[in-house]
């Protein structure tokens, strides 16, 4: 009976365990935070960035596009701008076409001995192988402002500026959600150098839904004297957490640091064609312009460690950059027969056979 309950409570244990790794945050909610009701639970399960830099007219734009699971029926998200920012839905091909220009090159690798799952050892088949400065803040401002508000999809959207993080959060607190101490502090940073915030409550159309899988991108467009993607309110997960990143721009570009995580890591670099939802995003859909397209993945084993916002820079060179995938295959005649198989046959074959046909030739040459 006690082994029973034993393996019972193991099995509520590993349930309780795989649930909790279903809600729990996954990947960085990298340019703000999520901030569900306290009656409910979000992670984001899968969060990817688009940032697009024209360097001549200052303008930077990031569209995001989450893909989220657990029970809340309604959360928010708070992202940091430099400027005054335009909120609209974004185009979701965009990262279906982003996907398929980064995807790494497939090539082929024979090898001449079998391995394990290779006849005769199993069955065949292939192996696969800092904030940015700013004004002042103004004392004469109000503690909390609304620049505008409106409705997109499934997002209730509002542009904010704040002269105190308090307020902020009781703005929040006013209008359904509650802003946690700790975020409190963070935006701080921000509120002294008179950044604004984007700050969107995600609630389905559909009443009662919850939140779950691919939600519509957002498309955010602010002006910023150098490319920024905001970070600093990732140090609040407490769990490790990880950034994919898209830079379109003129030249090849590189974050100036780690801010307290792993190296940032170049998975994608090249010149790129401006059409399609590219070029709708960058405003040269003739696809005429030259357009360089940088993806980056960086880990956060300790997001508490964050210690800013990725500044981005053009690197050095403009070098091309592409991720190679290599496939295991056993070498083989027309596709069936191993090589190897061949040789061992043949060797033995060959060994035994050349000695009788220079016995035979010795043996013609004397009788001659």
């Amino acid at each position: 009976m006690r082994g029973k309950q034993r393996i019972l409570g193991l099995v509520v244990a590993l349930l309780a365990l795989q649930l909790g790794s279903l809600i729990s945050p996954a990947y960085a909610c990298g340019c703000g935070a999520m901030i569900p009701d306290r009656a409910s639970r979000i992670g984001v399960q899968r969060e990817t960035s688009i940032v697009h830099w024209d360097a001549r007219s200052r303008t930077e734009q990031i569209v995001m596009r989450f893909s989220v699971r657990g029970t809340a029926r309604e959360a928010a998200w708070i992202m940091p701008v430099p400027g005054r920012a335009d909120v609209e839905l974004g185009d979701p091909y965009l990262f279906e076409e982003l996907r398929e220009l980064t995807a790494p090159e497939h090539r082929t690798r024979h090898y001449f001995w079998p391995r394990s799952g290779d006849w005769p050892f199993g069955g065949g088949g292939d192996t696969a192988a800092a904030p940015a400065p700013g004004a002042a803040p103004d004392a004469t401002a109000p503690p909390v402002g609304v620049v505008g508000r409106e409705r997109l999809g499934d997002f209730d959207v509002a542009r904010l500026t704040a002269t105190d993080p308090d307020a902020l959060r009781d703005w929040l607190d006013d209008n359904g959600f509650e802003l946690p101490e700790r975020l409190s502090g963070e935006l701080r940073p921000y509120v002294e150098q008179k950044w604004e915030y984007v700050a969107v409550r995600l609630a389905p159309e559909e009443r009662g839904a919850a939140l779950y899988g691919t939600l519509d991108p957002l498309r955010i467009r602010f002006a910023s004297e150098r490319p920024v993607y905001p970070m600093r309110l990732s140090r609040l997960a407490t769990t490790p957490q990880s950034l994919g990143l898209y830079v379109l721009s003129e030249h090849r570009m590189e974050p100036r640091g780690a801010i307290g995580g792993n190296a940032p890591e170049v998975t994608y670099a090249g010149e790129v064609q401006a059409q399609g939802a590219v070029g709708e995003l960058t405003g040269s859909g003739g696809g005429k312009a030259r357009l360089f397209l940088t993806a980056v993945e960086q880990a956060f084993p300790e997001p508490g460690r964050i210690d800013g916002d990725h500044e981005l820079r053009a690197a050095g060179a403009d070098t091309p950059y592409r991720r190679v995938v290599f496939h295991d295959r056993l070498l083989t005649i027309g596709g069936e027969v191993p090589v190897w198989l061949v040789t061992v046959v043949a060797v033995p074959v060959a060994a035994t056979a050349l000695p009788r046909a220079l016995r035979r030739r010795r043996a013609v040459r004397s009788g001659a």
